[in-house]
Parts: C-alpha cells; structure tokens; sequence
C-alpha cells in the first residue's frame, strides 16, 4: 500500500464497503446516488475502476460470481479498514472547493444586462428551493445519525443560497 495514494475517492469507496458490506460497482454507484452524492461530486465511472486499483493495493478483495453475470463484489480487508480508520480520525481543516456556475456567472454580471442578471437569480433561487425541498423530505426532526447531519448542513446550505438570490432578483447590482 506504500506506492498507492489513497484519494478521496478511494475513501469514498472504503467507507460504503464498511457501511454497506460486500458490494458490486453498480450497488456503490447507487448508495452513493442515495446518500454523499448529494454533496460529494465527482464521475461515477471511478466507482467501477476504483476498487479494481484497491485491489492490488490489498485495501479491498474481489469475488466474482461463478455465474450469471459473473459480477465483481468488492469487500473491504483490514488493512483497508485500517486506512479508513486512520483517515476518520484525522480532523479536516481544509476548506470546500466551491465551483458554481451560477457564481461564476454572477461575476461577470456587469457584462450584460440586468434583465439577463435577475433571469439568473430567479433560476437559481428556484433550483435551491427544489433542492432544499428534497433534502427536507429525506428526515423530519433532528438528525438520528453522523450521515443524517450532513444533511443537515445541506438544508442551512440551500436555505441561504435560496435567500442569497432571492435578494440578488430584489436589488439587482449595478453595473460598474
């Protein structure tokens, strides 16, 4: 494992397979949709060539079906779950990365109108709306579990880019 780098991918994977048990790519595709996919983003086509490299790095162990479609499910090992229990109880400092197009937009409002600047503001306020009301419909009350709380960060998240562009649309800027 000392030549292999462990990215946060990998951990994404080390950590369905302690979560979920034995899993297919496809199944990791699918919590992965059902649950960090909506605030980890990254293409889903590492899910199916990711625990292939962690496999030769001894982090996880592939069994293949004897029939059928003869699927690959991964497990995790216990150098693997070491890693993963190295990596959770090392506390994060750094920052998100924040890449929104709606932003990058914003910032270089002052180029067209202000008919094209509300029109902006009102899509994204309306797209954080929708998305604040799917994370409301996945639990009612307080957060039962740790992955529950990133929801819960999910909903202060959206409410406050909702109110952001709702004042954008209010008081448009002026240009410079």
């Amino acid at each position: 494992m000392s030549t292999y780098s462990l990215t946060p991918t990998s951990y994404l994977v080390l950590g369905c397979l302690a979560s979920a048990g034995p899993s297919t790519p496809y199944e990791l595709k699918q919590a992965v949709a059902e649950s960090v996919g909506y605030f980890w983003s990254f293409p889903h086509s590492q899910l199916y060539s990711e625990p292939a490299r962690m496999t030769a790095a001894g982090l996880v162990q592939e069994e293949r079906e004897e029939g059928g479609r003869r699927r690959r499910v991964f497990s995790i090992t216990a150098v693997g779950r070491a890693a993963l229990d190295d990596w959770l109880t090392q506390p994060t400092a750094g920052l998100p990365d924040i890449r929104d197009v709606g932003l990058l937009k914003l910032f270089f409002g002052d180029l067209v109108g202000p008919d094209e600047v509300n029109a902006l503001a009102v899509a994204q306020r309306g797209a954080h709306e929708e998305r604040l009301k799917l994370y409301e419909g996945l639990f009612s009350g307080p957060p039962q579990s740790a992955a529950e709380s990133t929801i819960g960060l999910g909903i202060a998240w959206e409410r406050a880019a909702a109110a952001f562009w709702a004042s954008i649309a209010e008081n448009p800027p002026k240009p410079t």
